[in-house]
């Protein structure tokens, strides 16, 4: 029955070269890539040109997220590397574009909404920190329904944000719009941070 357990372990876990895995290597390839569009001229420059070929990058990043999940599942190619992988580039990409909106010339995130930035930021770090203890003690905490809709949400706020002033040539209120929708991912943030964080702290060990 061991030898059985053990032969299912190995036939789950995939290649480290398998096609989800190789999808999430892809998403993190596509973090300096949006820096350098930005970057082109030298400097940080927040051109037509470099706004439309980072939202490219990014919704390309954005579909891999969904697809190297999915065909794990349905190809059962899990493996223990794509689960490590999988979260740290999310963060990755969705801090990397915060962080360059904030600082591009033409401060696309500035103001007051700069706070919505820094609490998905935040939310981000601490609900790590939170999941990697939950691991050491062997608990699991789901993604729940209204977590998903966050991550959509915040995706779709990035995506505007990142096409801009650019992006108001084409469909006016553009900026505006994504300011709103960022927002919104940071309302909705305050409530999963928490909803993790009491389903969390349940299984916090005090001394």
């Amino acid at each position: 029955m061991t030898g059985n357990n053990m032969a299912g372990k190995k036939k789950k876990d995939a290649h480290w070269l398998a096609l989800p895995n190789l999808l999430t290597y892809a998403r993190i390839l596509a973090v300096p890539l949006v820096v350098l569009c930005f970057y082109l001229e030298g400097k940080l420059q927040s051109s037509d040109f470099a706004r439309w070929s980072a939202l490219a990058i990014f919704i390309i990043a954005s579909v891999t997220d969904f697809f190297d999940g999915y065909l794990a599942r349905i190809w059962e190619q899990t493996s223990t590397i794509g689960r490590m992988l999988d979260p740290i580039a999310d963060k990755l990409l969705v801090s990397t574009c915060l962080l360059l909106l904030a600082a591009d010339t033409d401060r696309t995130i500035a103001g007051w909404s700069l706070w919505a930035a820094i609490i998905i930021l935040c939310r981000e770090i601490l609900v790590s920190g939170l999941r990697e203890y939950l691991a050491e003690l062997k608990v699991s905490v789901p993604v729940t329904r209204i977590a998903k809709w966050k991550t959509t949400v915040q995706m779709v706020a990035i995506g505007l944000l990142l096409a801009g002033p650019a992006g108001d040539k084409v469909l006016p209120y553009t900026t505006e719009l994504g300011i709103g929708m960022l927002w919104l991912a940071a309302i909705i943030t305050l409530y999963t941070g928490y909803d993790y964080f009491r389903a969390g702290l349940k299984h916090v060990i005090v001394e």
